[in-house]
């Protein structure tokens, strides 16, 4: 389901144990927080393929604002399609990204990471994973092996 990392193989070990401590510990609202802060992304969220939707599971807001707009959202008007068909997306600045000419959120969410989710061992797709903002930012190269590998660690937290 996922596309193999572009970067070098980084040891990610000891990350990815703390990462499990604080899902172990703390659950899914912890584990978001853990790898909201991670990055510059306002956003860190999980939202489930319901049919042509995608619904919020969890999302972590730093701003600790209201998030209620972020529920829900057609999956072909979602930058989450783009993770389904190519197993991973990123943007770091939509408004001049080619790519999305003409997307309904071209410009508005202007940074995104995505990875999908998926059940194992079936890999019947549950949704993604994602952080994103609306001011435009990029993911750390270097963070990308690491969120591949904590990113289905997440599923039996899932509901």
């Amino acid at each position: 389901m996922q596309t193999p990392s572009y970067f070098p193989a980084l040891d990610t070990a000891p990350e990815i144990a703390a990462f499990q401590a604080v899902l172990a510990s703390g659950g899914l609202d912890a584990a978001l927080q853990f790898l909201n802060r991670r990055t510059e992304f306002r956003y860190t969220a999980v939202y489930r393929l319901e049919g042509a939707m995608m619904r919020n599971i969890h999302i972590y807001d730093r701003k600790s604002e209201d998030t209620q707009q972020l529920q829900a959202v057609p999956l072909g008007d979602s930058f989450c399609q783009f993770v389904m068909k190519e197993g991973g997306f990123s943007t770091a600045d939509s408004a001049s990204d080619e790519r999305l000419a003409g997307h309904v959120y071209q410009g508005v969410l202007n940074a995104y990471f995505g990875l999908p989710l998926a059940h194992a061992p079936s890999q019947e797709l549950y949704g993604t994973f994602c952080h994103f903002d609306f001011e435009a930012k990029r993911i750390a190269d270097p963070e990308i092996p690491f969120l591949e590998a904590a990113a289905p660690l997440l599923m039996p937290y899932l509901k």
